[in-house]
């Protein structure tokens, strides 16, 4: 009788791997329709939904190994699951979460786009400002999240009612790119009766610089040359403003 002979420790776990089930990420096609998260939005309507797999629903397809469910959970961690966080980051920031690459990217950033458009719309008769409050609900989702300074100005009929906002500059300190002119030939152009200037803060600070002061002052004597009402400057942020007007500075 001849001994038997024994199997290298290579080949035993050979065996024993091929005897054992692998696990492996499910597709969505693979999850049960109570589990997918268009199944679920039709059923349910997308409210049901939590925002990772809305966005399951925006970018539809994953990667082998790792469903599209999985990956936009990714993605949402990414920003600490907060939709405020994740329209501050960038295309290339959206890039590092595995499987999202230039195309996913750009649905995000359109998203986002359509987020800020929406928010920015008025729905009707133009929109009347009666104070810096007013100002404020209509620029901030438009600058207030920006990780860059953009100077806007605003442009007021005699009934106080926006006829235009307009960006002026973008990316750069204010006081170095803020064009006088510009502003007040885009208010004449428009025939406005008023104009208000805005810009915002990157760092979330809404106290105003030394620049900040010197083109308010710049802009209220170039409004009163040309008879136009300078009626406030507001500094935005996500999460408030300051208005010269309100702290008695205009």
């Amino acid at each position: 009788m001849f001994p038997r002979k024994l199997k290298s420790e290579r080949e035993a776990m050979k065996d024993y791997d091929s005897s054992c089930p692998v696990a492996h990420a499910l597709t969505v096609k693979e999850m049960s329709p109570d589990d997918q998260p268009r199944e679920r939005a039709l059923k349910h309507g997308c409210k049901v939904l939590p925002t990772a797999d809305l966005w399951a629903i925006v970018l539809r397809t994953g990667l082998p190994g790792k469903p599209i469910t999985e990956m936009c959970r990714d993605l949402m961690r990414s920003c600490d699951n907060k939709l405020f966080n994740l329209e501050r980051m960038e295309r290339g920031s959206f890039m590092k979460v595995k499987g999202i690459g230039t195309t996913k990217a750009l649905q995000i950033e359109a998203v986002m786009e359509l987020i800020r458009r929406y928010c920015g719309e008025t729905v009707g008769n133009r929109v009347k400002i009666g104070c810096s409050r007013d100002v404020y609900d209509v620029m901030r989702h438009e600058i207030g999240n920006l990780p860059h300074e953009e100077i806007w100005a605003i442009y007021l009929n005699r009934r106080n009612e926006i006829i235009s906002k307009e960006k002026m500059t973008c990316g750069s300190a204010v006081a170095s790119v803020f064009d006088l002119k510009k502003i007040i030939k885009e208010a004449l152009l428009r025939d406005a009766q008023g104009v208000m200037l805005c810009h915002n803060h990157p760092s979330g600070n809404t106290m105003p610089s030394v620049d900040d002061d010197r083109i308010t002052e710049k802009l209220r004597k170039g409004c009163e040359s040309m008879d136009l009402r300078f009626l406030d400057h507001l500094i935005i942020t996500a999460s408030g403003f300051y208005s010269y007007r309100d702290q008695g500075r205009l």
